[in-house]
């Protein structure tokens, strides 16, 4: 008799097989690539095989009893017709048959990480806790940076004992993650000190999310595929302040190894047929139904205008024209927007931070300086975004506000009768609801990029598609628009590879992708939140017509691409620019520049008014354009 342990998770298969006194006879660990079931049945037939070779020559028919544990394990088991063991419980079986004085285990897989809390016995599990629906605390977050980084996942693990001080890097998010990645790149920090950094916020991730305050009690040993990462074993030694961490030398298979041993420990039996698994692969199953079609309905969605267009007028203008400036720093856009006291738009510029806002600043500096400096003279500048201090300290800016209330502020200007903003950014989603024109109520993405643009940006990467252009072009003629669900942005590109892998359409999994940011977007930022009936779609993604049809298709409401809608932070920030400055009192140059107030109330711009028309009584502070000049 022989006893097989598959263990079938989400990145991996892992087999053992044991005799009848518990003796191993055979191993493997093999990546699966998004065909579990293939790789699976490959695996066991392999082992039946070898195993009928090894006695040859005897009469003795061997039998086989089989063990399943796993998250794609379920599925195999209910296949077979046998029943599958819990993978807490195998792992927590495994260890206590061999490692008795274990109390604590760490299990990190490729989509899945534990902790395991052994009771004082060592045979029960007292208590326990898993990762969520985020891939940071897993191996695959780790495989995506290695492959980022373009190492081995073994040149990675290695690396990371060679540095000396790893900085901190964000651990929440693959995406944070990568622009911190950049940022540290640019200043010319070590390889080896990025890569022990990624090691230590996966650890912190774990202790934060995962661990959470329990009572983590010695010895504790590290399972699971990334225990072979020798920095994720000096990670966790420093974290969580341990002496020793014990890694077992079969420290991937302990799954399989505590399925078998437990089966065989209560005397079950499972007989199986591989024919069973084989006719379920090679069947043809219904494909899936899918999301209703995109439609491209971007021509009757964008509102157009005359109060927020690009005019022509400055060249035929003999003296200079008095205007603002709006600045919008953000994570992967830095943006700028001039305006004349009509709030009509003179000039803009939408450029990526690439970690460096300040280069960015100035290169906007010098690009709208360039077109209208000579025309313009700038009364007033505002700054917001992440880098709006920074910037505003920079530049001279003459007041500061955060993003809630710049975007707000431009999309009351182009309408007044605007209730909702969908604001969906680089690495930033915001939802804002107004009144009257004042916002009543707000919310923020987390530490989630899964509804941002760059998910979307990272998924088309990975499909060799152009997110300009043939991102929106593919999405509009799917046919059948996959159903890919809220997915973090490392476990939906496992999820995309398996589904190219069946032979799913490009264009249905481009046109799920935009129906998947869509239903991130509502579901996580939104949140219940009560959305009206005049939408505007602001921000960089408003871009990519195909998001906009599935906003329309999932809400069954129409949405309003504005115009400009990529630099609607600037345009917003320039008009309170505006107001800031004809409010003012006359102060002397070099005065502080106004900060944010906290209250996310707008008052009502009304720039017909006398008083907004006036002319401007403060000095500015703006350093000028010709300050991208000067070394910083």
């Amino acid at each position: 008799m022989r006893f097989i342990g598959l263990d079938a998770g989400s990145v991996s298969v892992k087999l053992v097989i044991l005799d009848e006194n518990k003796n191993r006879l055979y191993s493997h660990y093999e990546r699966h690539k998004g065909h579990p079931l293939n790789v699976a049945l490959e695996l066991l037939n392999s082992a039946i095989i070898n195993s009928g070779e090894q006695r040859a020559g005897s009469k003795e028919e061997i039998d086989f009893s089989l063990s399943i544990t796993g998250s794609a394990g379920r599925l195999i088991a209910s296949i077979l017709g046998i029943k599958p063991v819990n993978e807490i419980v195998a792992q927590a079986y495994s260890t206590h048959k061999l490692f008795p004085h274990i109390k604590t285990i760490i299990e990190m897989g490729g989509e899945d990480s534990k902790l395991i809390l052994l009771g004082e016995d060592g045979r029960s599990v007292r208590d326990f806790s898993m990762n969520s629906v985020c891939a940071a605390g897993t191996g695959s977050f780790l495989d995506q940076q290695a492959e980022r980084l373009r190492l081995t996942i073994e040149d990675f693990s290695n690396l990371a004992l060679k540095s000396k001080r790893p900085p901190r890097v964000a651990g929440r998010c693959s995406v944070f993650a990568k622009s911190d990645m950049i940022h540290l790149q640019q200043i010319a920090t070590p390889m080896e000190d990025i890569v022990a950094g990624l090691c230590f916020a996966v650890a912190r991730n774990f202790k934060g999310s995962i661990s959470r305050g329990r009572n983590i009690i010695p010895p504790l040993s590290f399972q699971g595929g990334v225990a072979a990462n020798k920095g994720m074993v000096r990670a966790f030694k420093e974290i969580f302040g341990l002496d020793e961490l014990f890694v077992p030398r079969d420290h991937a298979l302990m799954g399989a190894i505590g399925a078998v041993l437990k089966n065989m420990h209560e005397d079950t039996i499972q007989y199986f047929n591989l024919s069973h698994l084989e006719d379920f692969i090679k069947s043809d199953r219904p494909a899936e139904i899918g999301y209703e079609p995109l439609a491209d309905l971007h021509q009757s969605m964008v509102k157009t205008g005359d109060e927020c267009l690009m005019t022509n007028y400055l060249s035929g203008n003999p003296g200079r024209i008095k205007a603002y400036l709006g600045i919008d720093v953000g994570s992967i856009s830095t943006n700028l927007a001039v305006i004349d006291e009509k709030g009509r738009l003179l000039s803009k510029r939408y450029l990526m931070t690439a970690g460096r806002p300040i280069e960015a600043v100035m290169q906007g500096l010098t690009e709208v300086g360039g077109e209208v400096g000579d025309k313009v003279e700038i009364m007033g500048v505002g700054t917001t975004g992440s880098g709006r201090y920074m910037i505003a300290d920079y530049v001279g800016a003459d007041i500061v506000k955060n993003e809630i209330t710049a975007q707000a502020t431009a999309a009351g200007f182009i309408d007044r009768d605007v209730d909702t903003i969908f604001e969906i950014g680089g690495q930033d989603s915001k939802f804002i609801s107004l009144k009257d024109g004042i916002v009543v109520d707000f919310e923020m993405n987390k530490a989630c990029a899964a509804g941002t643009g760059s998910f979307l940006e990272e998924q088309a990467e990975k499909l060799s598609i152009s997110i300009k252009g043939e991102f929106e072009q593919c999405a509009l003629s799917a046919k059948n628009p996959c159903r890919l669900g809220e997915r973090c942005t490392v476990f939906m590109e496992n999820s995309l590879m398996s589904n190219l892998q069946k032979g799913v359409d490009k264009d249905d999994l481009l046109a799920g992708l935009a129906y998947s940011i869509v239903q991130n977007y509502i579901n996580r930022v939104v949140a219940g939140k009560t959305i009206g009936e005049n939408i505007f779609f602001q921000g960089g993604v408003a871009f990519n017509r195909s998001v906009v049809a599935a906003f329309e298709k999932y809400l069954g409401k129409k949405i309003t691409v504005p115009p400009h809608h990529e630099v609607t932070g600037a345009i917003g920030m320039a008009l309170i620019a505006m107001r800031h400055m004809k409010n003012q009192k006359s102060v002397s140059p070099g005065a502080p520049p106004g900060r944010e107030i906290r209250s996310q109330k707008l008052e009502k711009l009304n720039f017909d008014t006398p008083s907004m028309m006036s002319t401007a009584s403060r000095i500015t502070t703006f350093k000028g354009f010709e300050l991208s000049k000067r070394p910083y």
